[in-house]
């Protein structure tokens, strides 16, 4: 006999654990609360206090903090090591990051506390588990094995179970079980560059400020952490980044610090260096009938932006909030005519990221011709325009653009999530 829910989650990373509570409890409760059930094998624990930070950490916008608050988990998230940046400094190689040229964007010029937070991915993820558990939802450490779609439900095989729900969510990363199970294609292509990622101490203070340099060869970003050290997230061009890995721990700094322009001083390694190729991926449809993606299952984009985790967690607000307004329209929440409203909703937002992004890379880090070299004068001149920086910064936090309800409200009318 299968367990029965609403809806099933496949995957409990930070988007599948954030839909998940949004759908069973938080501010979004109704008044008879939707049965959740996610898939997550390997639920994660908090980071130690005072352990070394963890390699995987991401940037989390304005947005995204109050989609975090709307789903439980924020208090739990802010009382823990996090790190919050006011200001970012980009700027091409062919200038000094203290150059007029140079693009710099300040908290304070946006009205804004801070321009967001740099955070441990595992701090978010447990969170979001805790907070879904909490608002009802159940966790089976179990694998996804097939699915397969009835005229009302859809029946899902795990590797210890057998569960049904009127939806299952594809929340399982850019290699998506899920996705291939229900039919539902991605175009993936290479990007030919390897992120790297590790932490270095620095001899200047990160001074709260995330750092990025467009580089000939990719790009180099210093992200600001909690204990004074920073993660680097160094986007290099194949052959340079097999050269970087090869290199020794001093040799991979005195790199580093040459291609960060001196900006933050000399660097020393205080971690390993991990690195993964970087892909670009679209699915042409984010859902079926019963079904739909969200996050990395659905689109992955370059990392130069931050955007990755933001979009989906995105994706995460705008479904749930589809969902619970079918169910309380009494409609289907998996019929095919309520999952398209998500999937037009979210794929143009995702898809003109996805454009900016590729352009950013195309011409910033990797361009040389004239068109090129206007893309690279223009950061000096966005700097020198007010509306053109509240532009952009509206864009980094996540205050533009067609947001779901949790993304726009603030603590004083969350009321309205519930009308």
């Amino acid at each position: 006999m299968a367990d029965a829910f609403d809806v099933v989650v496949v995957g409990g990373g930070p988007v599948g654990a954030c839909i998940a509570a949004l759908l069973a409890g938080g501010v979004l409760r109704q008044a008879a609360p939707l049965a959740v059930a996610i898939l997550e094998p390997h639920r994660p624990t908090y980071p130690a206090p005072h352990g070394a930070m963890d390699l995987r950490v991401a940037a989390f916008s304005r947005a995204s903090e109050r989609i975090l608050e709307a789903a439980g988990a924020w208090r739990q998230i802010a009382a823990a090591r996090i790190s919050p940046y006011e200001c970012m400094r980009i700027w091409h190689e062919s200038v000094a990051p203290t150059d007029r040229a140079a693009l710099r964007f300040e908290a304070a010029e946006a009205g804004e506390p801070n321009l967001g937070y740099i955070i441990e991915t595992r701090l978010v993820q447990a969170a979001l588990l805790d907070a879904a558990v909490a608002a009802g939802a159940r966790i089976y450490s179990s694998g996804f094995v097939s699915l397969q779609p009835s005229a009302e439900r859809v029946h899902i095989a795990t590797t210890d179970a057998a569960l049904s729900a009127r939806l299952v969510i594809g929340a399982d990363g850019a290699h998506s079980p899920l996705r291939a199970a229900a039919g539902l294609d991605a175009t993936v292509s290479d990007y030919g560059q390897i992120a790297i990622v590790a932490t270095v101490a620095t001899e200047r203070p990160h001074e709260q400020t995330a750092w990025q340099r467009f580089l000939r060869t990719g790009t180099l970003a210093f992200l600001p952490l909690s204990d004074g050290t920073s993660s680097i997230v160094w986007s290099a061009d194949e052959k340079l980044a097999q050269k970087l890995l090869a290199a020794t721990a001093e040799e991979f700094a005195r790199e580093l610090e040459r291609a960060a322009d001196g900006a933050l001083g000399a660097t020393r390694l205080v971690s390993e260096r991990v690195s993964f190729p970087l892909q670009r991926l679209a699915a042409p449809r984010y859902v079926t009938e019963r079904c739909a993606l969200v996050g990395d299952a659905a689109h992955v984009v370059h990392p130069l932006a931050g955007q990755g985790v933001n979009l989906g967690l995105l994706d995460a607000a705008t479904l749930a909030e589809l969902i619970l307004a079918a169910y309380d329209e009494g409609e289907d929440p998996g019929a095919l005519r309520v999952l398209r409203r998500y999937e037009r909703w979210r794929k143009s937002e995702t898809e003109f990221m996805r454009v900016a992004i590729d352009a950013f890379d195309r011409l910033l880090a990797h361009g040389t011709g004239p068109v090129a070299q206007i893309a690279q004068r223009g950061l000096g001149w966005v700097n020198q325009s007010a509306e053109l920086k509240r532009f952009f910064m509206s864009r980094a936090l996540g205050l533009s653009g067609e947001l779901p309800l949790a993304a726009r409200a603030g603590q004083s009318d969350r009321s309205s999530l519930h009308r």
